[in-house]
């Protein structure tokens, strides 16, 4: 393995502000790299290292960008996930129906993300329009688990796991709207942060002013999301939710980071059956906040009525942003997404007002929540890696899920709620497998989630140092 991957992305910026390596031979290992690992797992089968190279010498014919050496990441080579155009770069979303789309644009995190020195080196593979929680699709295939490739990688920002746990590349963008940046991270032992709605802007989009879906950074250290959700964040004209970054810089913040003075602990949020070996595990991982002072209590908020809500809602946005492509394109559609948009054109008036009421209420609830505790955690997943030909779990615990998102509800709960929240890897189950914390801050409370999974980072120890080569049993 080339000795670059080997580094972390704030260890690699800083070798490209100090001159010690330049963008172009960053580029080169990201390449290098992929072209001997993802052949087994799949993460990346966009690639443009053509483009990647020209934009590298642009670069380095820079000084300064935004008053820092060349932005935020000073050449640093990442990978965009597959749902968000790159222009000039084959986008597919994961369907037949973009199956050869070239856009002449990027979109807006995209754009970002390159004014602050990031050089796209690939798409990551991704469910098709990023719908489930297992990454396959009909234009490219199954991505395998870099731990055991015949395990799933989770979805819907499953590619951009596997490619950080394997190393192709030092950060990956990540999108979640129930789960799908966040499950990711724990099915690979990666970190991945689903930001507070605004902070990281997106679009162009259909439903600009929804506040379900948002983009996030994914990485192998909480350091190096930190960096990445800098670079991501501000203020963007054609996002109406961005909002401004913050006067301290998140990897600023987690210099001075001190550990939560009470938090809470739940391992199933009183919604969903879990693994007991997944919830073993990350009880045992709360235990590293009560040695650091830190008190722990059993609890969480009140989420009754949160997984019909979040249904419901979920599936009035597949039907705002894909009525026509299910009337033009039906039979190039795989069933569960069909079933998501028909279900959302099937609701109701008084369905819709019912779950944005009970939105409204879980929302004061959790900040009712966070006045006496000042972080929730709970498993990631419950249950761990499963079978890669498995589409999605259809029970767990003797609970049959009638659909193909209810066991990710551990997830889309934190969704409802518009608070941030991070997976971060915690253990392995017997079979070595990984195992997520997530760790739910309070409302734009990035910061402080950030400081918790950096402090908790410390103090887990691994067997197998990120980045790993594919294991086949």
């Amino acid at each position: 393995m080339n000795e670059l991957i080997r580094m972390s992305a704030v260890e690699a910026v800083q070798a490209l502000g100090a001159g010690a390596v330049s963008p172009r031979e960053l580029v080169e290992a990201a390449a290098e790299r992929i072209e001997v690992v993802d052949g087994t797992i799949n993460a990346i089968p966009t690639r443009c290292f053509d483009r990647a190279m020209a934009h590298a010498e642009r670069i380095m014919r820079q000084t300064r960008v935004a008053d820092r050496p060349r932005g935020w990441l000073g050449g640093l080579p990442v990978v965009i996930k597959d749902l968000h155009p790159v222009s000039g770069v084959r986008c597919t979303y994961g369907s037949p129906i973009f199956a050869d789309f070239i856009p002449d644009e990027s979109d807006h995190l995209v754009e970002t993300l390159e004014r602050n020195g990031a050089i796209v080196v690939g798409k990551s593979n991704t469910p098709e329009f990023g719908a489930g929680a297992s990454t396959f699709n009909e234009v490219f295939g199954a991505t395998r688990n870099p731990w055991n490739t015949t395990r799933s990688v989770a979805g819907s920002s499953g590619g951009a796991a596997a490619a950080l746990a394997a190393g192709e590349v030092w950060l990956a963008t990540g999108s979640d709207l129930g789960g799908s940046l966040r499950t990711p991270a724990s099915f690979n032992a990666v970190v991945g942060l689903r930001p507070s709605p605004g902070r990281v802007p997106r679009g162009p989009s259909l439903t600009p002013f929804d506040t379900l879906p948002v983009n996030g950074p994914m990485a192998r250290t909480v350091r190096d999301a930190a960096l990445f959700l800098d670079a991501m964040c501000g203020a963007h004209p054609r996002d109406p939710l961005s909002i401004a970054a913050p006067e301290t810089s998140f990897l600023e913040y987690l210099n001075r980071a001190r550990p939560p003075g009470r938090v809470a602990f739940s391992t199933d949020l009183g919604i969903v059956p879990v693994d007991p070996e997944v919830a073993q595990i990350c009880e045992r991982a709360t235990l590293e906040f009560v040695s650091m002072g830190t008190v722990v209590d059993a609890a969480c908020p009140d989420f009754s009525g949160a997984i019909d809500c979040f249904q419901t809602l979920r599936a009035g946005l597949f039907a705002t942003e894909m009525t026509d492509t299910l009337r033009e394109h039906r039979k190039l559609l795989k069933p569960e997404v069909i079933w998501n948009i028909e279900k959302g054109l099937e609701a109701t008036g008084d369905e819709l007002t019912r779950a944005q009421y009970t939105r409204a209420i879980l929302y004061q609830r959790v900040v009712d929540f966070f006045d006496r505790h000042e972080l929730l955690l709970c498993p990631t997943a419950i249950v761990p890696p499963f079978d890669v030909s498995c589409r999605y779990v259809e029970e767990a615990g003797g609970v049959k899920f009638d659909n193909y998102v209810g066991w990710i509800a551990i997830t889309f709960v934190i969704t409802l709620t518009g608070c941030p929240a991070m997976s971060v890897p915690v253990g392995f189950t017997a079979d070595g497998l990984p195992v997520g914390l997530q760790i739910v801050g309070p409302p734009r409370g990035e910061a402080a989630v950030l400081a918790a999974a950096h402090l908790l980072e410390r103090t887990v120890s691994f067997p197998r140092p990120l980045p790993i080569d594919p294991y086949t049993p």
